[in-house]
């Protein structure tokens, strides 16, 4: 071989390991060597990340907790608070599929730390409305009772009855003095406040989980998503706690002489301190989002990862993506190019029938969890005659527990036995039936309404890697629009077609809901929750069946793969052998490239 063919060798072994940046494989690896601590950046975004989980799971438990509050403090209606909490899932909407489709090309963390800011501002702007209102005003009874009194239906005598007067709101001197209260439209302000949350939440969940199963290792990836997602399970308790804690405080403390206030956290018009909350969740979302923008835009991977002839598809996908999108040819990459992908990519998710039957099962699954969530204290208080702190103390100690445990459970389970996609989504199937048939029980677990004069008496990954993102953002987005925006609402339109007694503004507009009709409010809230469950249990029979499907037709075409290859394998040694030709390349794979 000539000096000059040498030299082109020479000259093309060296370019060809370089990088699509430029830098050379020897510099790249000299540098990740010296950046050695950018194992601490990762841990930095890990508990960054996990500081805003808790951030915002803390404001979305809270929010649940103020609900009945929120509807006594505006005057309104069930259904419209039902509008209000959907506000959150509206902000999602809105940009939802930019964010999780563009938004890993760009510098993500900067993005996450974008989101915080939007979602600190949008939770303070929820709690404004209290400094610019007036003094909530309660009705006062004088001789029936000190106004203390609970209608709840289980702190009654069965046979005791209430006179109608007690339930009225005195606006005899409505035509007088009806004046315009400024403070009527007021709850404009949570709806927006809570839309901005939505807005500002979006990035955190599809953005920082691709950006940890990135750039960690394949070992460490699914332990850190699993430590993110159980701080996010502690959220909702501090914030059931929080709401419990706020609503044994009166709403105007700091305002009023609280000796003059004449009503305890039991009686029904009872409003707590709300806004409280939303000042301390506001503050910690502002915080979270500081970290964030002193993390680079990308962390060199472990070289485990990189080296690993046996990482997973996965895995080279991740590394082989990364230097295509972000830097190619040294460029960044440009949005006409990445949006001319969009289409395909979003008909290739939904041609996918295991993806699509999914999708559908867990709309209608949260459509019953996102009704169940939104209105459990109010049940709560009306059914059991519990006032709302006790109620919110309930839920946040009990049942977000029981959830947390159920997770962590089903995670060592998984873990221990080495189960299956198929084994995984029996498991899911036999305990939603399981947990549906004790959900029953609840109906009968009720109690009557007591007499009130005048009213009562004459709930496998089958995506390809290169979609995980994207088909994280599609499953946030269906759910957010079919599950998380409507149940609430009509949940609340469906709740106050049970209201026996209104309340009334002062200039006679109605207002909240007094008196709920016991058993109509019972069969409503957990009939609806039951319909909505078991049409997700029959969608998950159908997923079940379809994984089935296509695991036994892909063993299939493996196999029947695999044994053409090695007849064809077996057939090229045959003909290399009896063949005079024996060193051509078609015989000697990479013998041409070594020549």
């Amino acid at each position: 071989m000539d000096t000059s063919s040498k030299e082109n060798i020479q000259l093309f072994c060296k370019n060809s390991m370089q990088p699509i940046g430029g830098t050379s494989f020897k510099t790249e690896y000299s540098s990740s060597k010296k950046k050695q601590p950018c194992c601490g950046e990762l841990k930095v975004f890990l508990s960054a990340l996990s500081f805003v989980y808790f951030a915002k799971a803390l404001a979305g438990g809270y929010l649940k907790s103020t609900i009945t509050q929120i509807e006594r403090r505006f005057e309104i209606p069930s259904s419209l608070v039902g509008v209000i909490d959907g506000s959150f899932e509206i902000g999602n909407l809105l940009v939802i599929t930019l964010v999780s489709y563009f938004g890993a090309r760009l510098h993500r963390p900067k993005i996450i730390g974008a989101g915080c800011l939007i979602m600190g501002i949008g939770t303070l702007l929820i709690a404004m409305p209290q400094f610019f209102m007036e003094q909530y005003k309660y009705e006062r009874y004088s001789s029936f009772s000190n106004s203390t009194l609970s209608i709840s239906p289980c702190l009654l005598e069965s046979n005791s009855q209430l006179p109608l007067s007690v339930m009225e709101n005195s606006h005899t001197k409505i035509n007088n003095e009806c004046e315009i209260d400024a403070s009527s439209s007021m709850w404009v302000y949570v709806f927006l406040g809570n839309l901005l949350r939505g807005i500002g939440e979006t990035p955190i969940q599809p953005l920082g989980i691709a950006y940890l199963d990135d750039f960690a290792s394949e070992d460490n990836a699914a332990f850190y998503i699993g430590c993110v997602q159980t701080v996010a399970i502690i959220g909702p308790i501090f914030g059931f706690l929080l709401g419990s804690l706020c609503a044994k405080l009166y709403v105007d403390i700091g305002f009023v002489n609280l000796d003059h206030i004449t009503i305890t956290p039991k009686d029904p018009q009872w409003v707590g301190a709300w806004w409280l909350g939303y000042l301390i969740a506001g503050i910690l979302s502002l915080l979270a989002a500081v970290p964030f923008w002193c993390l680079p835009k990308s962390i060199p991977r472990p070289r485990s990862r990189e080296d690993s002839n046996s990482s997973s598809e996965k895995s080279k996908f991740i590394m082989d993506d990364h230097t295509d999108y972000q830097t190619p040819l040294g460029e960044k990459a440009k949005i006409m190019e990445m949006a001319r992908d969009f289409l395909p990519s979003l008909k290739n998710l939904f041609g996918n029938p295991v993806y699509f039957l999914y999708l559908c099962a867990s709309t209608v699954q949260f459509n019953s969890l996102f009704g169940l969530v939104t209105y459990k204290p109010k049940y709560i208080e009306q059914q059991y005659g519990q006032s709302t702190s006790k109620a919110n103390f309930v839920i946040g100690l009990i049942n977000i527990p029981a959830v947390a445990l159920g997770i962590f459970s089903g995670g060592i389970v998984m873990k221990k036995f080495r189960i299956s996609v198929c084994g995984a989504a029996k498991i899911y199937l036999g305990s939603s039936v399981l947990g549906y048939l004790l959900f029953l029980s609840l109906f009968a677990l009720g109690c009557e309404n007591s007499d009130v004069a005048g009213l009562t008496v004459s709930y496998q990954g089958c995506i390809k890697p290169q979609l995980k993102s994207f088909a994280l953002g599609i499953y946030t987005l269906a759910i957010r629009v079919l599950a998380g925006i409507p149940a609430p609402v009509y949940f609340g339109v469906l709740i106050d077609t049970s209201c026996l007694k209104w309340g009334f503004k002062r200039c006679g507009n109605r207002g909240s809901c007094r008196l709920y009709d016991s058993n109509a409010f019972r069969h409503i809230y957990l009939g609806l929750t039951m319909m909505l469950g078991i049409m997700s249990i029959f969608l998950s029979i159908a997923v079940l069946f379809t994984l089935k499907k296509n695991y036994i037709s892909k063993h299939r075409s493996f196999r029947t793969k695999r044994e053409r290859t090695m007849v064809s394998t077996r057939i090229r040694k045959e003909n290399c052998t009896t063949s005079d030709h024996l060193l051509q390349p078609n015989c000697w794979p990479g013998k041409e490239t070594q020549l």
